[in-house]
């Protein structure tokens, strides 16, 4: 089913999207803004003052975008969500933030969705590889994302030429699949994928943080790719040049955690050099669709621990427990975690504790680090 509850930009949702595309600011600097004020809009009303309390005396706040332009961008975005039912834009604060990006070390503040929001809820794995393809990287990609979408995995790619085409098409032909973009939802980049995009969005998801308007630059797709690394559980890169993008990828992928997998191929093609010097690095090698799945299927192991309950924490009665006494505080400790040590310790589902997570950082009291780690903040 498309997704639903498409609504016109309300003021918080405003404040959001003039944050991430108008306030002259980094994401970095972003997040410390959120942390700081507990939401956007009360960062975007907050005085120069404040902001320059928070992110040092010798930063600046500044506009990037006049009022006019602000709100002509705002007019914009509750356009395009008012012309389909299956456009969406989630933020940060949203409950259906994508739960694996909010693990990586940069996640972006808000995403414009277009297509099915449940995909969201399946398990992830990025296809990715040259857009000057050989033949038969073309037909490896296709078979492996139609195989791996049969087995219920959603397949993740950027919707550029060569492997990134033929991932998605594969995938669409048995299951769903995710194409996260260079470019504003308006617009298609390459423009021969307008119609791969159509069916993209009909099966799976079509993603970019970009605003709409926004141009396909060379500069917006490392950007994209950080995505497609934190959206999904692993990368199979099928074919890549030394100097190719999608190492970008999988250096990424693993610096987040995630598996690196790579098929290796002739040395005498230049096509296979990139995912060569993946397995050199430490990257799976792939012969066969059942390489990956049994691999994947080890991850999908689910936790043992068994801990405090969800409900425990979730929902008002939260806010009047104290740091001390939250479970989430005490898995934590005082030297930085990852999610799946936290999820060990608590027992609790990654969703709900993600959600908290995100909660204890806006409080002030547990911060994210690189690598997808988390650490206490000691007050004095």
């Amino acid at each position: 089913m498309p997704a639903s509850g498409a609504r016109p930009v309300d003021a918080d949702l405003a404040a959001w999207l003039t944050l991430a595309h108008g306030a002259g600011v980094g994401r970095v600097s972003a997040r410390r803004l959120l942390a700081a004020f507990g939401s956007a809009s009360a960062a975007m009303n907050a005085p120069p003052s404040a902001w320059a309390a928070v992110l040092g005396k010798r930063t600046e706040p500044s506009t990037a975008l006049d009022e006019a332009d602000a709100l002509a961008m705002v007019e914009r975005s509750s356009a395009w969500l008012a012309g389909s039912p299956s456009r969406r834009i989630v933020t940060l604060a949203d409950p259906d933030y994508p739960a694996a990006l909010l693990q990586t070390a940069d996640p972006p503040l808000l995403l414009y969705l277009e297509g099915r929001v449940d995909v969201l809820a399946q398990p992830m794995l990025a296809i990715v590889g040259s857009r000057h393809a050989t033949p038969q990287g073309l037909e490896t990609a296709r078979v492996f994302a139609r195989e791996l979408a049969a087995a219920g995995w959603c397949v993740v790619s950027g919707l550029a030429a060569g492997i990134d085409g033929a991932a998605h098409a594969g995938a669409i032909e048995t299951g769903s699949t995710i194409a996260v973009v260079g470019t504003g939802l308006d617009d298609v980049y390459p423009r021969r994928h307008r119609a791969l995009a159509r069916q993209v969005a009909a099966h799976g998801l079509v993603v970019s943080e970009l605003p709409l308007g926004a141009p396909p630059l060379a500069a917006h797709f490392p950007q994209r790719n950080r995505i497609i690394a934190g959206l999904a559980a692993g990368t199979l890169v099928v074919e890549a040049a030394l100097q190719s993008g999608s190492l970008i990828t999988a250096r990424l992928a693993a610096e987040a955690g995630r598996e690196v997998f790579a098929i290796p191929g002739s040395i005498h093609s230049p096509h296979a050099r990139g995912c060569h010097a993946l397995l050199r690095q430490g990257a799976k090698l792939v012969e066969s669709i059942d390489d990956v799945l049994e691999e994947l299927r080890a991850m999908q192991t689910p936790p043992t621990s068994v801990g405090a309950e969800p409900s425990d924490l979730v929902g008002p009665e939260a806010e009047a427990i104290r740091p001390a006494d939250d479970p989430v505080m005490r898995a934590l400790g005082h030297d930085p975690a990852g999610l799946d040590a936290l999820i060990g310790r608590c027992g609790w589902p990654a969703p709900e504790l993600l959600a908290r997570l995100l909660e204890l950082e806006f409080e002030g009291v547990v911060a994210r680090l690189p690598g997808g780690l988390y650490q206490r903040i000691q007050r004095g």
